[in-house]
């Protein structure tokens, strides 16, 4: 099955283990296609991203006084918290969108991009329900993964035996159909495996041979697309495709990317240093007065 250009593929015989193998060969042609894939037969409940959704919108509802209490300053090296519209940088154009930025909740740390989440006190149901969506999409992410690693002839984990987490809630307000402006400019991911539940508006395109595709809305999947980072392991096998959004919907659109990134502290492939060096040298230029500030 396929929706446009992009397969659907149904991951539940490789988490159970009736068909691994089968599964593996299928995730490995369309990341060798396209790049791009939604997932089904997943086992994440629908009723925890509907909690997520309702205390999200909730969320970005606050005026912006009230939001900006969590921005991103306040959470120094670990970079947690809100941004406004305008403040993130794709190739160094503003998206038209905010977010909140989320990891995995750890202590107080000096460690770029490590440390504690930043919740709203006006909104106190946030906390709980991306900490539970965090747990359910790391699981998520290491079944997809150990499917790559059957297709990739790898060690089961080697890839991913202790990855960096990293989760954003986005918002993007409606833009005018004639609108030169993108939510997100067009980019390609850093990390091993991105996992992204999007509202029913629609807005995401993705870049395939045959030229920009829309990835519609499937209720109760999840679009998958593989990053930099695994393309590099896969010693070109795999695309790292460009993809964007722009949201003329009309509607206030959300969507929840989630990254699975390597090891911190482990070799970049295809780069100098180490994954923490090769990614903080990204976001860098997402937010350049903030890192600046920061980090």
């Amino acid at each position: 099955m396929t929706i446009g250009s992009l397969p659907v593929i149904d991951v539940g015989p490789l988490r159970d283990g009736r068909d691994p193998h089968g599964v593996a060969a299928r995730i490995d042609s369309a990341c060798r296609d396209v790049g791009f894939f939604y997932v089904t037969g997943h086992g994440v409940p629908p009723e925890l991203l509907d909690r997520l959704d309702r205390a999200s919108r909730a969320f970005f509802a606050l005026p912006e006084a009230t939001k900006m209490r969590i921005a991103m300053v306040h959470g120094g090296k670990a970079w947690r918290g809100f941004f406004p519209v305008g403040d993130e940088l794709t190739d160094g154009r503003p998206d038209r969108k905010e977010g909140l930025y989320f990891g995995a909740e750890e202590p107080d740390s000096d460690e770029p991009l490590h440390g504690r989440n930043l919740f709203p006190e006006e909104v106190p149901e946030l906390r709980a329900a991306v900490l539970a969506y965090q747990d359910a999409l790391t699981a998520l992410a290491r079944d997809v993964m150990r499917g790559i690693a059957i297709a990739l002839d790898l060690p089961d984990d080697e890839l991913y035996r202790d990855p960096t987490i990293l989760f954003r809630i986005f918002h993007y307000p409606p833009q005018p159909p004639d609108s030169d402006d993108w939510g997100v400019g067009a980019h390609t991911d850093y990390g091993l495996l991105t996992l992204l539940a999007q509202d029913g508006n629609g807005g995401l395109q993705v870049r395939t041979p045959g030229g920009w595709v829309d990835a519609s809305p499937l209720a109760h999947s999840f679009v998958c697309n593989i990053g930099d980072m695994l393309a590099a392991v896969s010693g070109g096998r795999y695309r790292s495709t460009p993809h964007r959004v722009r949201n003329t919907s009309g509607n206030e659109r959300l969507s929840y990317p989630f990254f699975f990134d390597p090891d911190f502290h482990a070799p970049a492939p295809g780069h100098r240093g180490t994954y923490g060096d090769y990614l903080l040298a990204k976001v860098s230029r997402v937010f350049p007065e903030l890192f600046a500030k920061t980090i």
